[in-house]
């Protein structure tokens, strides 16, 4: 009885920090009736800042391309079917093996995971206060469906940390699952928010220690499906 209780506490307490999250990025309850988003960012690597864009659409679609010496390269895209990119030593767009496809398909979550949660399927729990970057958070984990790892369904869940006044998050931990970084933690970090037409973006970001800063961001942009696509031969 008393596990049942405890349980049904921090279910309740994983959901109230949920909703005042989407309360505080959302007040408008806008990010519903999104049809895309277009992210025009600089990313710092190895003292050079390279130019990146990211669109992310309704129906899952993705393309996340920069701009490295001159040449303009897919680093991923998604069309809702097929999953691609450009091979860095070709140069050729090359499409991404059946599972990890599988795999994108499942984690798509446009315009965001926690947004109707419960109706895809996710869970979320609180575990407790934890102290990140000398900021207080709160600590949630998000359970998606199962993916696929060589062949075997593997628990499929990220930590996000919410900052205690905010409630904004500030730090998200996942495992990555393929790859030659396989095993390793995969950690980000949100900070500066802005507020965007009633929605409140991060305008400066570190994913896996390379800094990334958000110069301009764009809701619901003119997009021609055709660049998700793998190219025609």
């Amino acid at each position: 009885m008393i596990s049942t209780s405890s349980v049904y506490v921090y279910g309740q307490t994983a959901d109230e920090i949920v909703n005042k999250y989407l309360e505080t990025v959302d007040p408008g309850k806008k990010l519903g009736k999104l049809e895309a988003v277009k992210m025009e960012m600089t990313a710092k690597s190895q003292g050079m800042e390279i130019p990146v864009t990211m669109y992310n659409a309704k129906n899952g679609e993705m393309l996340l391309k920069l701009n490295f010496q001159g040449k303009e390269i897919t680093q991923m895209a998604f069309d809702g079917k097929d999953m691609w990119s450009t091979n860095f030593m070709t140069m050729k767009p090359e499409k991404a093996d059946a599972e990890t496809t599988e795999n994108m398909k499942q984690n798509v979550d446009f315009p965001d995971g926690f947004l109707n949660y419960k109706a895809k399927g996710y869970k979320v729990e609180y575990l407790g206060k934890e102290t990140k970057d000398g900021t207080e958070t709160f600590k949630i984990k998000l359970t998606k469906k199962p993916i696929k790892v060589e062949g075997k369904p593997q628990e499929n869940f990220s930590f996000y940390y919410f900052d205690t006044d905010s409630y904004l998050p500030i730090v998200t931990e996942s495992e990555i699952h393929s790859g030659p970084m396989k095993g390793q933690k995969s950690v980000s970090k949100m900070s500066d928010y802005q507020e965007v037409d009633g929605i409140y973006f991060p305008f400066s970001m570190q994913m896996m220690g390379q800094e990334i800063k958000v110069n301009k961001v764009t809701l619901n942009p003119t997009i021609d499906k055709n660049m998700f696509a793998f190219p025609a031969p």
